[in-house]
């Protein structure tokens, strides 16, 4: 589990097929004290497990399903990366809950200079803009973001100085792709109203009769 808070950035020293998927070299560039084999690290958005640390370095197998639903497939050595580390229990939660489970891929369509912020708009596949709202929140590359505007295939943030400086979002360009992860909480509540359940002869989605047997009407 994540914030969307980055906590540094990290260079791709190496990519490596492994079979279907790859591995990751990536260097810090912040002290990697307390991390150890196992844990979590969230690169640009995708929680991946550290399965070698060397100091600043450390190695990350990425799996295929991940290959195919990110942007890592075309990963270089020499990429930057946000980089965040797994949240604890003890620490707030200044972003919004990230699982690090890319939803899908976006381009960055159009990037504006407006005072002291800089517009960002993002075209997006439908399966992430179907939980896209305005003001709600949003990860790109790991990023927690509050959405700005939306359209049907799209959606804008509003990037300050302050974030722009701490995650690679501040030096997107037109036709870069980034990873996109929705807010896991519409996720759920869909899940809830549609109800698609394993028992076929339980009663299916939110109805009038549920509301009314349960007291809401």
């Amino acid at each position: 589990m994540f914030t969307g808070i980055i906590e540094g950035f990290g260079t791709i020293r190496s990519v490596s097929d492994a079979g279907q998927g790859k591995k990751f070299t990536i260097e810090a560039d912040f002290d990697l004290s307390g991390t150890k084999i196992g844990d979590s690290i969230a690169v640009d958005g995708g929680c991946l497990t550290a399965v070698k640390i060397n100091n600043r370095s450390f190695d990350v197998d990425v799996s295929p399903e991940t290959i195919e639903k990110s942007k890592f497939k075309s990963a270089k050595a020499g990429q930057r990366v946000n980089l965040e580390r797994a949240l604890k229990l003890s620490d707030r939660l200044d972003g919004h809950i990230v699982t690090g489970h890319i939803d899908g891929v976006g381009t960055i369509s159009s990037v504006e200079e407006k005072s002291n912020a800089v517009i960002i708009k993002i075209k997006a596949p439908i399966q992430v803009m179907k939980y896209i709202i305005e003001k709600g929140s949003v990860a790109v590359d790991g990023t927690s973001l509050t959405v700005n505007s939306v359209g049907d295939d799209w959606f804008s943030l509003a990037v300050i100085p302050h974030t722009k400086g701490l995650s690679t979002i501040g030096s997107g360009k037109t036709g870069d792709r980034v990873n996109l992860e929705s807010d896991v909480i519409g996720k759920y509540i869909e899940k809830l109203i549609t109800g698609k359940k394993s028992d076929p002869d339980e009663e299916q989605g939110l109805s009038i009769d549920f509301l009314r047997q349960n007291g809401f009407l």
